[in-house]
């Protein structure tokens, strides 16, 4: 499995370690009384967001992860070790859901972020700590806290400004390899992509992160297809590219698939802004064109931009388009000295 978005996982923290009941016996002393140390405090579980991860693959092989128990304390007032804590690293745009699939426990979207999952439990006291002026040697001590286990389910959301969605075959493949350095793969049947692709594009030396998913089909909400799973990739999204294949014979009809589709998956996913594009047009001709474009228009509201991902005819216009709708804060400048300068050992 190439990629991998959604993971069951299991988990749990350490356990403390034992009081421990103890008196200190030395020679020539009369007094020893009570020393008896505290168990040490379980480990945690964690979760940090790391770069470099675009998929949960790792959880795919690996799906238990427990936290070390406290040592039990010990004679001398030695305190036990505590257990190790346990990392779980996940890719940026994770989201941790508690079993039921609905509870948002965390949702990491930067890089360094942390979350505890599953606290370790406390150390018992040992009787040096129930020592007092009545009860001078205690023969009581603590046991450890239990740990904590719960069952969870990693979700991740690609982290991208622009999302692609259309119809399988819609050209959305050509034009994320057209405008980026990702090379998705792209054939004449429907669903070539079966899973996301992400590609870094530039224009008037800024990039910005393009997401492509799988095409979505009437009936996709209801698990046509390849269903809406993947449509969780495009909700952080800025702005939506709406690829609609102007050589498809039934236009407006494809158009309404699309919408109806995104409305039906919710969170907000049809309220976000749009930049619908004519696309393939290097198959009409001038007159075919303005006549789709047009009709188009009338139902989609103006403005229908027009691009073939082939001939990269109207690509810069579009991307401008699309640049306009990213707040400047995610947009990352790209540097065209270190592009021009020469190679160096």
């Amino acid at each position: 499995m190439k990629f991998l978005d959604l993971a069951k996982v299991y988990i749990r923290s350490g356990s403390g370690g034992n009081g421990c009941i103890s008196f200190r016996r030395e020679k020539y002393i009369e007094y020893g009384g009570p020393d008896g140390g505290d168990g040490g405090g379980g480990g945690s579980v964690w979760a940090e967001a790391v770069d470099g991860l675009n998929t949960l693959i790792d959880f795919r092989y690996q799906q238990h992860f427990f936290a070390d128990n406290g040592t039990p304390g010990m004679g001398k007032q030695r305190t036990g070790a505590d257990g190790d804590d346990i990392v779980l690293r996940v890719p940026v745009g994770t989201e941790i859901l508690d079993e039921d699939q609905e509870t948002v426990i965390a949702d990491l979207t930067e890089v360094g972020e942390r979350v505890c999952l599953a606290k370790g439990g406390n150390g018992g006291w040992g009787n040096l700590r129930f020592k007092t002026s009545t009860n001078q040697a205690p023969r009581r001590s603590n046991p450890g806290q239990e740990g904590v286990e719960r069952t969870i389910w990693l979700r991740l959301k690609l982290i991208a400004d622009v999302g692609l969605v259309g119809l399988p075959n819609a050209g959305k493949s050509t034009f994320l390899a057209a405008t980026s350095n990702a090379r998705p793969k792209v054939a004449d049947y429907p669903f070539t992509t079966l899973h996301p692709n992400l590609g870094v594009v530039g224009v008037d030396n800024t990039e910005f992160v393009v997401a492509d998913i799988p095409g979505l089909i009437d009936g996709a909400s209801e698990g046509r297809g390849l269903g809406d799973l993947f449509l969780g990739h495009v909700e952080r999204c800025a702005v939506l590219l709406h690829l609609i294949d102007g050589s498809s014979g039934t236009l407006i009809e494809d158009y309404k698939t699309i919408v109806r589709e995104l409305e039906a998956y919710g969170v907000g996913l049809s309220d976000k802004p749009r930049v619908t594009v004519l696309n393939k047009i290097d198959t009409l001709d001038e007159e075919e064109r303005t006549f789709l474009r047009e009709e188009l228009e009338a139902v989609a509201g103006p403005p229908v931009m027009l691009m073939s991902g082939v001939s990269r005819e109207g690509v810069t216009e579009v991307l401008r388009a699309l640049r306009a709708h990213i707040d400047e804060g995610r947009l990352r400048q790209r540097s065209v000295d270190d592009e021009d300068a020469p190679w160096q050992p």
